[in-house]
């Protein structure tokens, strides 16, 4: 019999499973470093940490790379080779997806699309030697680089490589990325290659699973825009079919025991790119669609106040000098006391004072 599931059931698993429930934790044992924390705006993936009790590790521990969708992400050094085998494309027609437009020209050209990330990645490797300015790296690379590789690009009024495929071939190149550099410098990471095999604990699709579940495949797929046949093909064996809201959806079996642990009973303040809004139901989460097109906008997006596992207002930080202001609007009532114990943490980890949490309404 297939086991039917609330919407409450799932919003408590992943607040488990990702940890925001807990008031301590170290890189080692912090399960979103799996898959990847998105570090998109100032201080988002020290922050995605913070809210999950990792507020003192050693910055030489983690790495800045971009992996999923081309986005810089965080992961735990240590993990890097492993982390190369597990984000590089499933195939030759998943490498064409994620470079999106960059793959008419290589295929006009009769140049397989994994060929040229490779292609793309050696060029990286010969002018990377020490930190790069990636406008530096990328005048360099056109220099190098065959025309099916290069674009016009009107805003830069210039010929370089393809966004997506400069970005997804950098860490086969093994660079990663200097941290709080704006415009990005890159930089080799001494003997870096992929693993021969992915880990376990950092497969992609099964890691989508734990933190993200129960998902369909074309949830899995959007994640990592690959093709929905290629997460398909690498669809984890234990699997476990559930119903949520009368959906079809999948577990992993180890998990299946966790979705009727109950609510969880905490209150975060969730960057605009934290792992548990990088979900794509988005509407399971929030289902009125003026708050969801709010929260999830392309420019200016907003943070979420997480209150038990819902999304319950947005917030946005004001720095004035050392000074920070914390403005919420709420959609539900939020716990005070709890709001300005996290609005202190993110002054904290932001080297700010916390001025006050202004709630509107």
């Amino acid at each position: 019999m297939t086991l039917e599931l609330t919407r409450a059931d799932v919003l408590g698993f992943r607040v488990r499973a990702q940890q925001l429930d807990r008031p301590a934790g170290t890189l080692a044992d912090t399960a979103v470093l799996d898959l990847g924390v998105q570090d998109t705006g100032a201080d988002a993936g020290r922050w995605a940490l913070a809210v999950r009790g990792v507020e003192d590790a050693d910055p030489a521990d983690l790495a800045l790379v971009w992996t999923i969708r081309g986005a810089p992400h965080l992961y735990r050094r240590a993990d890097l080779p492993g982390v190369a085998a597990a984000t590089a494309p499933f195939s030759d027609a998943d490498a064409g997806k994620r470079i999106f437009d960059a793959a008419r020209p290589l295929k006009a050209a009769g140049i397989p699309n994994l060929s040229a990330l490779d292609e793309v990645a050696a060029a990286m490797r010969a002018v990377v030697t020490a930190p790069t300015i990636k406008g530096e790296m990328s005048r360099q690379l056109t220099e190098r680089l065959d025309r099916p590789y290069l674009r016009d690009c009107r805003p830069c009024n210039a010929v370089h490589v393809h966004e997506q495929t400069f970005r997804l071939a950098a860490l086969r190149a093994g660079l990663e990325l200097q941290p709080d550099t704006s415009p990005p410098v890159l930089q080799p990471v001494p003997g870096l290659t992929a693993a021969d095999t992915v880990p376990a604990h950092l497969d992609v699709v099964r890691g989508y699973l734990r933190l993200h579940g129960p998902a369909t495949r074309q949830q899995v797929a959007g994640y990592l825009d690959a093709p929905v046949a290629d997460v398909a093909a690498h669809w984890p064996e234990d699997a476990v079919e559930v119903t949520v809201e009368g959906q079809r959806r999948w577990v992993v079996a180890a998990d299946v025991d966790r979705l009727h642990a109950g609510p969880t009973r905490s209150t975060r303040l969730l960057g605009p790119f934290d792992p548990y809004l990088q979900t794509r139901d988005r509407s399971l989460l929030v289902s009125d669609g003026a708050r969801a097109k709010d929260l999830w906008r392309t420019l200016g997006r907003p943070g979420a106040v997480l209150v038990d596992g819902e999304v319950a207002g947005t917030w946005r930080p004001r720095k004035r000098g050392a000074q920070l202001t914390v403005q919420v609007e709420p959609w539900s009532p939020v716990p005070r006391t709890a709001l300005e114990e996290q609005a202190a943490r993110l002054a904290a980890v932001r080297g700010c004072r916390l001025a006050g949490v202004e709630v509107s309404g």
